[in-house]
């Protein structure tokens, strides 16, 4: 058995003139969600064994948030490729994870949503229902599959959470 969490990153700051998307930063609400959902991981016991973020710094700073409160230092792997693939791009770079375990990836929208709702075939109805609500900033979805990671990009698995900030 494996799961898959699908982190999109906490609420950016708008653009400042000239500046790429790629650099924008997380506002102070972005990183308030992302310490919350930390801690909300936590207590729900939802550590994944590798993450895979995104290299954008909005991205970046999520994960630095998290990580406050999951200790995964050496479990991370940066990938611009996060930034810039669609839905099965994604599902690609997570079933290169090379473990039997939980990956996590924390990336953007609509990439992340995408892959979610293509793979959550079943799952606990409160968090299939918030799923179709739309897949907020600082949210996780953790859907389990019979199998290892590279079965994420070729079967359908179970969402067994869909956590967002306001549940911290």
């Amino acid at each position: 058995m494996s799961r898959l969490f699908l982190f999109r990153h906490g609420k950016a700051a708008w653009a400042q003139p000239g500046m790429r998307d790629f650099d924008r930063k997380l506002d102070a609400r972005g990183i308030e969600e992302a310490t919350t959902m930390g801690q909300l991981m936590v207590e729900r016991d939802l550590i994944p064994d590798i993450v895979m973020c995104s290299s954008a710094a909005r991205a970046v700073e999520t994960f630095d948030a998290l990580n406050q409160s999951l200790h995964l230092d050496n479990s991370v792997r940066y990938d611009q490729n996060l930034y810039a693939t669609d839905a099965p791009g994604y599902l690609e770079i997570a079933a290169t994870a090379g473990i039997d375990g939980d990956v996590m990836l924390v990336g953007h929208n609509p990439m992340l949503e995408d892959a979610a709702l293509a793979l959550a075939a079943d799952g606990d109805h409160r968090a299939i229902e918030a799923l179709h609500r739309g897949f907020r900033t600082a949210a996780l979805a953790v859907i389990r599959f019979d199998g290892p990671a590279s079965v994420f990009t070729d079967k359908t698995g179970y969402l067994e959470h869909f956590l967002t900030p306001a549940e911290g």
